[in-house]
């Protein structure tokens, strides 16, 4: 078997709109493909054998075990394959279900579709599942487990901390969107101007000289103390003779610790020896110059949790321990300790396995025992002086227990502090009485505290402290996100999504919008290229300036790695033509609607999809969508428009030569459809395609009539606002139009546009595609000959795969199916067949360039325009005619080409 090719999905895809998280392997079965499971000698026994959690997969039987029934009655490796990748990260504790195997049209080909947790863990299981497959089908040995390790060390390097999964997890079950930044530390919560983010359990909202106060415990100590606040009495010290002096004026017991530590690196309590003190002080000095020596508070362990100055989950801390039987080593019970199910490695677990490390063996020592030593039955042994769950400690709930007058201190301490989330540790002889000096003490503040011990403790209740984390950043229910309209279709998308882009702005609000020119925020450009994919669109959503995202969504972006958000708050699709047939599997035009369809199965629910009624593909979209529809038209009198808004539907029409919003029975008319510049004085009907969707999505964003009609008069067609679509520059003697048709969709547009155009003569400059069809190349040469009188034929820098001669010739071939007397020149060059057709033409010709360079052929037309006259010096051996159109005076990808030579079409 042979992989092909490995994508995953991070949004909606053309698998699944809602399952967002996918790998989609292509493979080759090779020779297995003749082999399905149940033709492979003792395939079924060896699976059910070495992988029997398998059985739990209910597979299309839909009943435990299905899927062994499947491979007992046989099926294709790619759908084994599905399921062992499934069950690899199950089993390291990634709970994965969704797959499916489809094939490609191709005999042995497959698309494999599983889901995962953490993509690192999905691709890694992609080639485990491949490999594990291979192994069974030739009954060779492999280890399951090896698989499962490093499955398991994936996940422990990816996964995000328990707490903060564990805001993650709450902000997904409010639907609040979230993105997790490169590093993996900062979390973005919500998207643009009403964004906010967390790194571990520090908000954007936590103070920073809060942050800075509570890492300084020594100056955390003083303000507490001048509030009336119980704090242990202690010093400061950075020297080791300071240590003698200050052991000298507090006596044991004692603590020490660094001045700016936190999670309990580098503190020793409990210190009743000289020997533990030069212990504790060189373990505190690794953390810190300076540290703190303090008297030791009797009691037990306390950390109060407050958030948003609310006092929400308090636990008692207790270090790891272990009870003697009078027969086990002190070793053997550290060990049976750690076979605790709840332990593993870090934050793997809701408790962490127990360390031997220089604190337990200074406890062993104290009390003259070793690892060896068998601990009398009955005798307790604490293993850590610190009750950390990082080092082991166990932790149980008593938020119920707290006095009221400590919740009151708990959460004016965190106003003293100026820290929205903090944990408070207090050792005290009671939480159910007032805590003052003669009963306990606060210990210490700590800025990020960590919320395993309140989420899952040890014993007692499981405390939720995320979602009031979640309710101080979206208090009442704020919107967490900001509107976002996604347009997709053949043709259209770039100046539907321009248009909008400018009506939104005129409200006032910042629009981020990207396109196949580049990325835009509030109409600077910045990032230039084609951006119409998921990492352009995550781009604007993260941006904290944005108030509202335009984003085009193209073909490539969708089948490369879905959309780049989970939905969008209202949908457009222009249309679905041939264009980009026969790439990255995707064959017909209803494969391709499939694609687009993605965009309009994104919508929010209390969304809008805005479909094409003209277009059959499009319109038969509106049944698989689980939001509001509104359709346009160029027709009033389409019966799909009159049946949707007699049943009080919405819609927009071109209705008496009127822009016209209908509303059930109710219309309004917005504008004059030759009065809109874009429509270039009505005559471009592929602009009023473009317009009638973006004015309905104004309409739906709350643009009032005028409001609309304003914005449609003040858009004005121009590299600028429209780069290549349909960009006018005249000239003494002839008219040039940039244009970016490129397919046959964009072609009949085009048709219909210089169907109403009059010139002397009409001259076309086209090219072909590389990567399309042979027959979209020759239908691309047909549409030019029934649209030009004149065609020049030039190549783009990019042939995509293709010769030169081969685009030409498929191109004269598909001009000679209209009319093989058609007059044709071959000019290699984008500038240089300007050039000559400028200098070539008739008075009062018009020129159309279907271009490549759109940056660079504005430019240089607008320095030609600038000159009061053309005088374009084309030397006469240029110029000279030739019966052959492949040769040109040009290298171009290894080929050689004489330009300017003409030829009749065959």
């Amino acid at each position: 078997m042979k992989v092909l090719e490995t994508k995953v999905m991070r949004g909606p895809n053309y698998w699944s709109a809602y399952r967002q998280k996918l790998i989609v392997m292509k493979l080759d079965l090779e020779e297995l493909e003749y082999y399905p499971t149940h033709t492979i000698d003792g395939f079924s026994e060896r699976i059910e054998t070495q992988i029997p959690s398998l059985i739990e997969h209910r597979c299309s039987e839909n009943h435990r075990g299905g899927f062994f029934k499947r491979v007992y009655d046989g099926t294709w490796m790619g759908h084994v394959i599905e399921h062992i990748a499934l069950e690899l990260q199950n089993l390291a504790g990634m709970p994965c279900g969704f797959g499916r195997t489809r094939g490609t049209g191709k005999i042995g080909v497959y698309y494999v579709v599983f889901s995962y947790e953490i993509e690192e863990a999905g691709l890694y299981a992609a080639t485990a599942a491949v490999r594990i497959a291979e192994a069974l089908a030739k009954n060779t040995a492999f280890t399951l487990e090896d698989d499962i390790r490093e499955l398991v060390r994936i996940k422990q390097d990816h996964q995000l901390g328990p707490s903060t999964l564990s805001i993650v997890q709450e902000a997904e079950t409010r639907k609040i969107p979230y993105q997790v930044l490169d590093d993996g530390s900062e979390i973005i919560f919500g998207q643009g101007s009403r964004q906010k983010r967390i790194q571990a359990t520090i908000a954007q909202t936590t103070s920073n000289m809060g942050v800075e106060l509570a890492a300084d415990k020594e100056q955390t100590k003083q303000v507490l103390d001048k509030a009336g606040i119980p704090v242990a009495y202690g010093v400061t010290i950075r020297k080791e003779p300071q240590l003698q002096a200050a052991i000298e004026e507090m006596g044991f017991p004692l603590v020490i610790k660094p001045l700016d530590g936190n999670h309990g690196r580098g503190v020793t309590t409990g210190i009743r020896l000289l020997e533990q003190a030069w212990e504790a002080f060189s373990l505190a000095k690794r953390i810190s110059d300076t540290v703190i020596v303090e008297r030791f508070i009797q009691g037990e362990d306390y950390r109060f949790l407050v958030i948003n100055y609310k006092l929400v989950a308090v636990a008692r801390r207790t270090p790891p321990f272990i009870i003697g039987n009078g027969i086990q080593s002190i070793l053997q019970l550290i060990d049976e300790l750690n076979t605790d199910p709840r332990r593993g490695e870090g934050h793997e677990k809701v408790l962490t396995s127990v360390k031997i490390d220089q604190a337990t063996v200074s406890i062993l020592n104290e009390k003259g025992y070793t690892l060896e030593t068998i601990l009398p039955s009955g005798e307790t042994l604490f293993l850590k002086r610190t009750a950390n769950l990082s080092t082991g400690g166990t932790a149980t709930d008593v938020t119920d227990q707290v006095h009221p007058h400590n919740v009151f201190m708990a959460e004016r301490i965190a106003r003293l502090m100026g820290l929205d989330i903090c944990g408070i540790d207090i050792v005290t002889q009671s939480i159910e009485q007032p805590i003052t000096t003669a009963t306990g003490a606060v210990i210490e503040v700590n800025a990020a505290p960590g919320f395993r011990m309140h989420l899952s403790p040890t014993e007692g209740l499981p405390r939720n402290v995320a979602a009031p984390v979640i309710n101080m950043l979206f208090p009442k229910n704020i919107q967490a996100r900001i509107p976002i309209i996604a347009v997709t279709g053949t043709n259209g998308k770039t100046t539907t999504t321009r248009l909008i882009a400018h009506m939104i702005s005129q409200t006032g609000q910042t629009v981020g919008y990207t396109t196949t020119e580049g990325i835009y925020i509030q109409g600077h450009l910045i990032q230039k290229g084609d951006c119409t994919g998921p990492k352009s669109a995550r781009m604007i959503l993260t941006d904290p300036s944005v108030d509202v995202a335009v984003l085009e969504c193209a073909r490539g972006g969708i089948l490369r790695s879905g959309l780049g958000f989970d939905r969008c708050t209202i949908s457009i699709i222009t249309n679905v033509s041939e264009d980009h047939l026969g790439l990255n599997g995707i064959e017909t035009l209803e494969e391709m609607a499939r694609v687009k369809s993605v965009v309009a199965r994104s919508t929010a629910n209390d969304g809008y999809s805005i479909l094409n009624a003209d277009d059959d593909l499009v319109y038969e979209m509106a049944s698989d969508v689980d939001c509001d529809v509104a359709f346009f038209s160029i027709n009033p009198t389409n019966q799909r428009i009159i049946r949707h808004c007699a049943e009080g539907g919405l819609a927009a029409i071109i209705e008496e030569g009127y822009l016209t919003i209908c509303q059930g029975q109710w219309k309004t008319r917005i504008a004059n459809v030759a009065s809109i510049p874009l429509t270039l004085d009505g005559k471009a009907s592929c602009m009023i395609k473009n317009i009638l969707p973006a004015t309905l999505a104004g309409f739906i964003q709350g643009l009032s009539p005028l409001a609309l009609q304003q914005a449609l008069h003040s858009f004005v067609p121009s590299p600028d606002n429209t780069p290549g679509r349909m960009n006018l520059f005249t000239f003494p003697d002839s008219t040039v139009m940039i244009d970016y048709a490129h397919n046959k969709g964009g072609m009949q547009e085009l048709q219909h546009f210089m169907g109403k155009v009059e010139a002397s003569v009409k001259i076309g400059i086209i090219a072909g595609v590389g990567d399309r069809r042979a027959d979209d190349i020759r239908t691309m040469g047909k549409l030019a000959a029934q649209i030009f009188d004149q065609i020049i034929i030039r190549l783009d820098k990019d042939l995509r795969g293709r010769d030169p001669e081969e685009i030409i010739s498929l191109l004269e071939e598909g001009i000679g199916e209209h009319n093989a007397q058609t007059w044709v020149k071959v000019i290699p060059d984008e500038k240089d067949a300007v050039n000559y057709a400028l200098d070539m033409a008739p008075s009062k010709a018009f020129i159309t360039v279907l271009a490549e360079e759109i940056e660079e052929l504005t430019a240089h037309l607008k320095q030609l325009s600038q000159q009061k006259e053309q005088s374009l010096d084309i030397p006469d051996a240029l110029v000279a005619e030739d019966s052959s159109a492949t040769r040109a005076s040009q290298q171009t990808q290894g080929k050689t080409y004489h330009p300017f030579v003409l030829s009749k079409a065959s």
